[in-house]
């Protein structure tokens, strides 16, 4: 790891989130590019430090993630590894300042990986890890995105007011960083995004709209939403167009569309709307 800068930062939460397995659509690392970008667009106090990279040749098979060959306006060449970027980003009207962990899901030697961002977050003092991810799932894409938020140890989930994670099988990078960081003591939880798996094309500003609200209902704060819901709702209507030239995916849209329906009439009923009303609340007292 190449330690560029240590800056001083306020009880920092560090927010994971790599393209690849971890990221269906794009919609977790859209999410943190688009906090990393608004946070210091919109708040001149916002400072924002590129603390360290890693060395891609110790992690990526570059014939799974081949660097990337670009022209810039006088035509020269240059060629982008794939990388992971960690930032630290100081928001004084936030609570806790936050590190950023960025790039694209390795492709070898992971323990040694994890052993790296987790020794940079007891550097850095971060009592908390946010592990950001999308999956595909049977869900409609006219509904709001479910984003599920669990721990992975029974006491931080009591404390927290969370579900326990139950899942098993197959994980990814994500899934890693917060059995280590289980094993060092640091508190880690995980939000998913549940993305329609018809819909699954890059990029998906609703799903990562939805992660970002979660965000800021779990931090209690305000985050910049930009342009984000316009592309939000361009998405949406493409995907609606897109369903009605096939009588077959209507049908199975609409089928979706019912089972959510009765899933979550309880819970729209009260704690989304509460919570609804909560980050409007937020947003007011910071306009």
């Amino acid at each position: 790891m190449d330690i560029l800068h240590i800056p001083a930062l306020r009880n920092p939460v560090m927010l994971c989130a790599f393209a690849g397995w971890n990221d269906a659509a794009e919609a977790a690392s859209g999410a943190l590019e688009h906090v990393l970008e608004l946070l210091g667009a919109e708040d001149n106090a916002v400072v924002s430090t590129l603390i360290a990279e890693i060395d891609s040749d110790e992690y990526f098979d570059f014939q799974v993630n081949r660097p990337q060959v670009s022209l810039d306006e006088f035509d020269n060449r240059s060629i982008t590894w794939p990388s992971t970027q960690i930032f630290g980003v100081s928001v004084p009207s936030f609570p806790r300042d936050l590190v950023i962990v960025t790039g694209v899901e390795p492709s070898m030697h992971w323990k040694a990986f994890v052993r790296e961002v987790l020794d940079l977050a007891d550097d850095l003092e971060v009592s908390l890890i946010i592990a950001i991810g999308s999956l595909l799932a049977d869900v409609p894409h006219s509904r709001p995105i479910s984003v599920g938020i669990s721990a992975t140890h029974p006491a931080l989930a009591k404390d927290l007011g969370l579900e326990i994670s139950r899942y098993e099988g197959s994980t990814g990078i994500l899934g890693v960083i917060n059995d280590g960081a289980l094993r060092r003591g640091i508190d880690a939880i995980s939000m998913w995004a549940a993305i329609p798996h018809y819909a699954s094309n890059a990029p998906s500003p609703k799903a990562s709209l939805a992660l970002i609200h979660t965000l800021e209902d779990f931090l209690e704060v305000t985050i910049p939403q930009g342009d984000l819901p316009n592309q939000a709702d361009e998405w949406e209507k493409e995907i609606d167009t897109l369903a009605l030239e096939d009588s077959d995916v209507a049908d199975y849209v609409k089928s979706l569309e019912e089972s959510k329906d009765a899933q979550d009439l309880p819970e729209v009923s009260g704690e989304t709307i509460a919570k609804e009303f909560e980050r409007y609340l937020r947003r007011n007292d910071q306009s």
